[in-house]
């Protein structure tokens, strides 16, 4: 029950305190693309790198603060297959795990029974959505689809945007699109709105991630400005990285893309979510990915209409530590099997 209160103290708001820290998510409907605001960012990199250094070592999360945390981690938590050797099978057995991501016995002991742990959404390719949403119907758990020539983003615009719509047609709820890294690496900041702003129109009514490919942007100044113009392009959520970057999700590159997800929020009123993907496997690292958060953008970014992470293996992870919590003891990582 000390868990229980502690996940429920970590993460919940009276609505007086959520109207103090900003209105409620709606959909960000982009602005007027500022070309003077980006050409303007500048990133000292130094005082970026040293302040994220800063964040594994600041705060500590121990005992029944630390399960409550990653009780709330794995509800933040896009549970994805993206491997080329994906087969229905596999998706379906995920789909199974993001109804249930915690063993029954383990929940029971936590005492949350009552609390309806599951991820946040199940991220698959195209080729999988129609058997995902049949196998969360019922559910409550949105189906992402990754889209728009994933990972590399550079088939011709008319069939990215028809492949957003072939995966809303088979149920998708959300679409996590790939930019063009090239046109942010030329300072083409008019086509990259141009081409967000086609994406978002394809997408309707469902939630648009937009995936920056941090790792291929070159400078924390690209990865400022790409991620300006993602969301004056009307991006409900600006991602990192695609998983399949050399580099992917860093937390030097998160404190600047917060950081631009705060500035535009006091400019526009709009709240944008954030989703660091790629690369997540330990407990801990989800734990820094939290203490971002709460840090930089606070309390009402730490639920999952605005804080995602893109991960498969960190569910494994996560339950290996709240295991050990219940029982003293580690299990080996099969006794967790993700499919």
């Amino acid at each position: 029950m000390e868990t229980k209160r502690r996940y429920e103290h970590a993460a919940s708001i009276s609505p007086e305190r959520v109207l103090r820290v900003v209105p409620q998510p709606g959909r960000n409907p982009g602005t007027a693309l500022d070309l003077d605001l980006v050409r303007a960012l500048r990133v000292n990199r130094s005082a970026v790198e040293r302040r994220a250094a800063t964040i594994p070592t600041r705060r500590t999360v121990k005992k029944e603060w630390q399960a409550a945390w990653l009780l709330r981690a794995i509800t933040c938590m896009d549970l994805t297959t993206l491997q080329g050797d994906d087969t229905a099978g596999n998706v379906l057995r995920l789909c199974a795990k993001a109804r249930q991501p915690v063993r029954h016995d383990l929940i029971e002991a936590l005492g949350v029974a009552d609390l309806g742990i599951r991820v946040g959404a199940v991220c698959v390719y195209h080729a999988f959505v129609a058997a995902a949403v049949q196998a969360l119907e019922g559910s409550g758990i949105p189906v992402a689809a990754v889209s728009t020539g994933f990972p590399a983003g550079l088939n011709p615009l008319p069939q990215r945007v028809d492949e957003i719509r072939a995966s809303l047609a088979a149920g998708a709820r959300e679409i996590d699109v790939v930019i063009t890294r090239a046109h942010a690496l030329a300072g083409d900041w008019e086509a990259l709105y141009d081409e967000i702003r086609a994406f978002r129109e394809a997408c309707g009514p469902a939630h648009m991630k937009v995936i920056l490919g941090t790792g291929d942007l070159a400078t924390l100044a690209n990865v400022a400005r790409a991620s300006q113009v993602a969301m004056m392009a009307g991006a409900d959520f600006i991602k990192t990285s695609t998983g399949k970057e050399p580099v992917n999700a860093t937390l030097p590159v998160g404190v600047v893309m917060t950081r631009q997800i705060r500035d535009y929020h006091e400019r526009t009123g709009h709240a944008v979510g954030f989703k660091p993907a790629g690369g997540i496997r330990k407990a801990k690292q989800a734990l820094d990915w939290l203490i971002l958060m709460k840090e930089e953008l606070g309390d009402r970014w730490l639920r999952s209409d605005l804080f995602r992470l893109g991960a498969s293996a960190l569910l494994t992870d996560i339950e290996r530590q709240l295991e050990h919590f219940v029982t003293g003891r580690y299990s080996a990582a099969h006794r967790h099997p993700m499919v």
